[in-house]
């Protein structure tokens, strides 16, 4: 399949609700309103391809842009190519579900997630933290180091509060998946997750939401889901 044959099949699949609830999380035209789970037919064809990801991500399209994730050739991307990907990922469902997704079934994943984490820049932040929940919930915990995800706990509790709305919502989640996901930091994830305590989220015309890693992590435990890993990062 070339780039005009696939962004067809996509237009064909679009849902005039699903684009208005996609503009609604913040993403802008060019887009078709396409379920993700419909385009499962079309990657299976494909399978991967990472030229025609390439172009898909180019046009600026958000389905597209989301479609080229699901059919990247991770291995196949380098760090500058993983510059350019989040340089276009102009809204957090992009940075953190198709960035930082195809950036976890690599090998420099946290090397790169780590610079975005210290960018300052809010949605390289957010995806930086949002690779590691993908990597901390699908990679065997022996692959990471107890010390550096210590000192990331710590730098969640000083900072959360202070950090660009986005990237809170990430920081939080990666207490929760530091909680659930990577059993040798379950007692000091709950204990950062009390101390943080609730985490205010300010959206664009909607109301604030407040987030509680520690009930969540409890939630988790209590339905035995401790220690949970994936088998899959991307769909």
């Amino acid at each position: 399949m070339n780039l005009e044959s696939v962004m067809q099949e996509l237009e064909a699949l679009s849902k005039e609700r699903l684009k208005k609830m996609y503009i609604s999380n913040g993403a802008c035209e060019p887009l078709f309103g396409v379920a993700t789970g419909a385009m499962k037919p079309i990657a299976k064809k494909i399978k991967m391809d990472q030229p025609l990801a390439e172009q898909l991500y180019a046009t600026g399209n958000y389905d597209a842009m989301y479609f080229a994730g699901i059919i990247a050739d991770p291995k196949a991307m380098t760090e500058d190519d993983f510059e350019r990907w989040i340089d276009g990922a102009y809204f957090y469902m992009l940075s953190d579900y198709v960035v930082a997704v195809t950036l976890a079934e690599t090998d420099i994943a946290q090397q790169v997630a780590d610079k975005w984490i210290t960018s300052g820049d809010e949605l390289r932040m957010s995806a930086g933290w949002s690779c590691y929940c993908w990597l901390l919930g699908s990679r065997p915990d022996s692959e990471f180091s107890e010390g550096k995800l210590e000192g990331m706990l710590e730098t969640v509790q000083k900072t959360i509060h202070n950090s660009p709305e986005r990237t809170k919502s990430a920081m939080n989640n990666f207490l929760y998946t530091v909680g659930v996901s990577y059993l040798p930091l379950h007692d000091q994830a709950v204990e950062t997750a009390k101390a943080v305590g609730p985490v205010e989220i300010k959206r664009d015309k909607k109301k604030n939401s407040i987030l509680l890693a520690a009930d969540s992590i409890q939630k988790a435990v209590d339905k035995g889901q401790l220690g949970f890993k994936r088998k899959y990062v991307r769909c």
